[in-house]
């Protein structure tokens, strides 16, 4: 069991939330249109610190809480990837001015954390009472690996979504962007931007993708800290990663495959502590080294598999995956059939 002091906890939020600002001034004083030299020294930063964390931890607490955070924080780090692709395709379907997309990811991440740490501590909670919520996490894992395989070459209908429509419907949103602005006032009347439209889509998709990343994290360790500091720190990185890969993601086209792969493999994992503990412990359990083992060696085969793929078919192209059918692909495929 991992004892963590609430020192440690606090100066750990703290240098998240320090991070968190330093993004957002930069954000708010100079927007901008972030190039490949920017982004990738920002990535490199952000790398940089989440593993000297991780020495720090492993030094710190040991060898193997050590291995859980590095095997979290990959599992995160693969599933932000992904993330990535909903975040283009947020962008692109609105039209969001790119000085500006600096700032709407920023205020996506902090979202992202304020929702990811609500669930870890329910999730963690639930877990400390409950063991059967071992089964049904490793269970949503495996229903959401099979939907994603299943739908992995579409990508998500980011406007068929009810809080957007609604939105839409219900309030008064200008037809422009307006200097980043999220409200405004036109005619003396106070108005939202279309900008508070894409922070609703990027809120909703990272609900959706806290649902599957916090019992996936879950898989590989129980400690809540643990949790929390791989979510973070791979989130951290995200809007930098963002501007530095977003022009190779159509190239990445069996990430889905493989992220259906790893999830699955996390829920089975989860499923069988579940049998060890409740049922039997004669039922084998998966060590972290070999979960890390695993999860390296997927996103590794599915990197080159897909560098190898562009390169001989260059109008292959790569898709977030979705876990649910768009309406029209359903749709031809019921007149298809008929």
């Amino acid at each position: 069991m991992l004892e963590i002091s609430g020192l440690t906890w606090a100066v750990t939020i703290g240098l998240v939330v320090a991070l968190l600002a330093l993004d957002l001034v930069l954000a708010a004083v100079r927007p901008h249109r972030i190039g490949f030299r920017e982004a990738t020294a920002w990535s490199v930063f952000y790398v940089g610190v989440a593993v000297a964390f991780g020495v720090w931890f492993a030094m710190t607490y040991g060898g193997d809480f050590g291995t859980q955070y590095f095997a979290g924080y990959i599992v995160e780090k693969s599933l932000s990837v992904d993330n990535l692709f909903v975040f283009v395709i947020i962008m692109t379907t609105f039209a969001v001015p790119e000085e500006h997309q600096h700032k709407v990811l920023t205020f996506g991440i902090v979202l992202a954390l304020i929702m990811r740490a609500i669930f870890i501590a329910l999730g963690a909670t639930l877990l400390s009472l409950f063991s059967f919520m071992f089964l049904l996490f490793g269970l949503l894992l495996v229903y959401t690996a099979v939907q994603m395989f299943r739908h992995r070459n579409e990508d998500p209908d980011v406007e068929d979504n009810a809080v957007i429509r609604s939105a839409r419907r219900v309030l008064p949103i200008t037809d422009e962007y307006v200097g980043g602005r999220i409200v405004t006032r036109v005619d003396g009347r106070r108005m939202l931007t279309p900008l508070f439209i894409v922070l609703i889509a990027i809120g909703s998709i990272d609900l959706l993708f806290a649902l599957d990343s916090i019992p996936a994290v879950f898989g590989v360790t129980e400690e809540a800290y643990i949790v929390f500091a791989a979510n973070a720190f791979a989130l951290l990185g995200l809007r930098a990663l963002f501007f530095l890969v977003k022009g190779l993601l159509d190239r990445l086209v069996y990430l889905s495959m493989g992220l259906s792969i790893i999830l699955a493999f996390i829920g089975a994992k989860l499923i069988l502590h579940w049998a060890h503990v409740d049922l039997s412990p004669s039922v084998p359990e998966i060590s972290t080294p070999v979960s890390l083992g695993v999860i390296v060696v997927v996103l590794a085969v599915v990197t080159v598999a897909s560098l190898a793929k562009t390169r001989s078919d260059p109008t292959a192209k790569a898709h977030a995956g979705s876990l649910r059918a768009r309406k029209h692909v359903a749709a031809d495929q019921e007149r298809g059939g008929a």
